[in-house]
């Protein structure tokens, strides 16, 4: 949407083609929380096999039945949104399936946050005011950063205790070798290395 100047007054953030035959089955239910990882993980090597996004995939969870309330995967370079991370998407879907800005709001359904890598600096201050109640990741901010020359931004050393003064528990690590595994296929397949100001403050040219 434009106004009369010709700027911008609505965006609208979209997921992939592909997800729709996914996402079909309505009520999708994964109550082992191996299952839950492995399958958010295969939404990440998927996003890099169609080449609709980087290598980064997210879902929540109701954390007790393991319900799927909302699913993202990265969308930065195909919606020119540098916010449009996997796990800002997830919370956006989720929040308006729930139609609540707050997934802690409701005691009886404790949201789950599902990873498939580290929260960058951007995510986890989205995941602070989300309201949920739990963060599982796979792959670290390390391996991001090592492997694909990502810029994860300074995240605080203490950042997982921060979360927990907030109610929000943290499971770090969770079936990482799978997700690193993603992460060598958008590296093997030359995807795009989004940093801003490219090689300038810990950008690198793709």
């Amino acid at each position: 949407m434009k106004n009369e100047k010709n700027l911008t007054t609505g965006v609208l953030l979209t997921l992939p083609d592909w997800l729709d035959k996914i996402l079909a089955e309505k009520n999708i239910v994964i109550p082992d929380p191996e299952e839950r990882m492995r399958w958010v993980i295969g939404l990440s090597r998927q996003n890099v096999e169609h080449a609709s996004g980087g290598p980064f995939a997210a879902a929540v969870f109701a954390g007790d039945s393991g319900k799927l309330l909302a699913v993202g995967v990265n969308r930065v370079e195909p919606l020119n949104c540098s916010p449009a991370h996997a796990e800002v998407m997830a919370i956006v879907f989720a929040q308006q399936n729930l139609r609540t800005w707050d997934l802690g709001e409701d005691d009886k359904i404790p949201a789950e946050m599902v990873t498939s890598s580290q929260p960058c600096l951007m995510c986890l201050g989205a995941l602070l005011w989300s309201g949920v109640t739990s963060v599982t990741y796979a792959a670290t901010a390390a391996d991001v950063t090592a492997i694909l020359g990502f810029d994860e931004g300074p995240l605080p050393a203490v950042w997982p205790q921060e979360l927990q003064k907030r109610g929000i528990r943290v499971k770090a690590e969770f079936l990482r070798a799978e997700a690193v595994a993603v992460l060598e296929l958008y590296k093997k397949k030359q995807g795009t290395i989004y940093n801003s100001r490219k090689g300038k403050a810990g950008g690198r040219t793709p």
